[in-house]
């Protein structure tokens, strides 16, 4: 699996990771954000049922402006958002997903 080699800011509106096979990704602050992996953003499914995330309610200043980011062992990153959240961890793997993905989407049709 490949693991990054640089995550840095871009600008105040993007993170740029580079990976140890060359890829290079630039994420949107609000698409991390939005798309954050936790329960509370996404919901979760017990047993068969899911249980949809709650309201999240209007904007918060700072919500999508990253106060601090923290490794998680060898395997993710933890965002910390200026408004105080703190809750999802972006394993590498889904971080490599969401840059093809991004990528696909700022690809010219064929």
């Amino acid at each position: 699996m490949a693991t990054p080699t640089k995550i840095e800011m871009k600008d105040k509106n993007t993170l740029t990771i580079e990976w140890d096979d060359g890829r290079k990704y630039d994420y949107p602050l609000k698409f991390l954000r939005d798309e954050s992996p936790d329960a509370n953003n996404k919901g979760e499914t017990i047993l068969w049922k899911h249980y949809p995330a709650p309201d999240r309610g209007p904007e918060k200043p700072g919500m999508y402006e990253i106060a601090n980011i923290e490794v998680v062992g060898n395997y993710a990153i933890n965002i910390k958002w200026k408004d105080g959240y703190d809750f999802g961890i972006y394993s590498w793997d889904l971080l490599l997903q969401m840059g093809e993905y991004l990528k696909s989407k700022h690809s010219p049709e064929k």
